[in-house]
């Protein structure tokens, strides 16, 4: 699928989100309290223009530098601005210009809104598979963000490399999309509504993680996902055997990630000192800690967690210098079998 004709469809198709034909680009409900706060103060024309499949607010973003690829309409760059603060910055990257001139042209409502003295938030027009067009420095954010947008991409796995290029080490890639339960048949890559509704373009799930990894993020974290319903029965037919979930994944940008959860017998301790999660912190959809409880983790976490902006929310207890084989729990083990009563080494 071409460029154009994702611009076609999101720039002119798409005149509100009450023209999507289905539930693919929708936001879930729940959406706490606190982000519902800064979601209020959102221009209602920038909400209206606003198509996202799930929520890209990750904590702790008081004064980060935070990037969002594929920024549409500038909910999520606005949103994330009122979070990161007036010390904090926010990129958007798009490139259909209806979106765009959406976007940039409430800029100074949004800091007038979140009370700053002048915007923290910038727009480029651009591809998000191109971004070292746009003269972006390696290392230059703390956080990328994407909403419902990489699935839309020609390029996944040059999304994924220039992702890693520019986050400093220690940070982050966190982004909702669509994935599949199964390689999408190519022929549907063509079909415009398929593709700008965030279907066809959907990967393989196992086949995102395998890119994920070869762009240098070696642990990818499941954070949440649903199942997508489609709700449009014409469509459903024509997509018929395969299923389509929204999910969201965070990727660290950490060398000395290891391919599996591995155990040196590492704890962590949360203080409950982050803003809007006192009670817990939600790391992914396996290791939620709970204020003031030891937890054992294995050597990825420990590390996503110590070099990363949560350190100052815990507390460490180890190191890494006695391995003691796969974390328990991980779906690792020891795959040979356990000799039988009796028998003897033949070597």
């Amino acid at each position: 699928m071409k460029h154009e004709n994702v611009q076609e469809y999101y720039g002119k198709t798409l005149q509100s989100t009450d023209d999507l034909k289905t539930n693919a680009c929708c936001t879930p409900d729940g959406v706490p309290a606190y982000l519902r706060e800064v979601l209020a103060k959102i221009h209602p024309e920038v909400s209206e223009k606003y198509y996202g499949c799930g929520l890209v607010a990750p904590m702790a973003l008081e004064g980060a530098d935070i990037l969002d690829l594929g920024s549409g309409s500038g909910r999520d760059v606005y949103a994330l601005a009122g979070l990161a603060g007036e010390r904090g910055s926010v990129t958007g990257v798009d490139m259909t210009d209806e979106q765009l001139a959406v976007a940039r042209r409430h800029s100074d409502f949004h800091a007038g809104a979140f009370g700053y003295g002048a915007p923290n938030t910038v727009f480029h027009k651009g591809y998000i598979e191109r971004l070292d067009a746009l003269g972006l420095a390696d290392q230059s954010f703390d956080i990328i963000v994407s909403n419902c947008v990489i699935n839309l991409s020609p390029d996944k796995p040059a999304v994924l490399r220039e992702a890693f290029r520019l986050l400093k080490p220690g940070g982050e890639l966190y982004f909702s999309d669509v994935y599949a339960d199964r390689r999408v048949p190519a022929e549907l890559l063509e079909d415009p509504v398929l593709y700008g509704e965030c279907l066809s373009g959907a990967l393989y799930w196992n086949d995102f993680i395998t890119l994920a990894k070869q762009a240098g993020f070696a642990d990818p974290r499941l954070v949440e996902d649903r199942v997508l319903s489609i709700e449009n029965p014409e469509i459903e037919a024509r997509l018929a055997g395969i299923g389509f979930y929204s999910a969201t994944y965070r990727l660290f940008k950490m060398p000395e990630l290891e391919p599996a959860c591995e155990d040196y017998g590492q704890s962590v301790t949360y203080k409950g000192n982050m803003p809007n999660s006192a009670d817990e912190f939600v790391l992914d959809n396996g290791h939620v800690f709970a204020m003031g409880k030891k937890a054992p983790v294995c050597g990825n976490t420990y590390l996503m967690l110590k070099q990363s902006r949560f350190a100052p929310f815990f507390e460490f207890a180890g190191d890494f210098s006695q391995h003691k084989g796969i974390f328990a729990g991980c779906g690792g083990g020891l795959p040979f079998a356990a000799p039988a009563s009796g028998v003897t080494s033949c070597c």
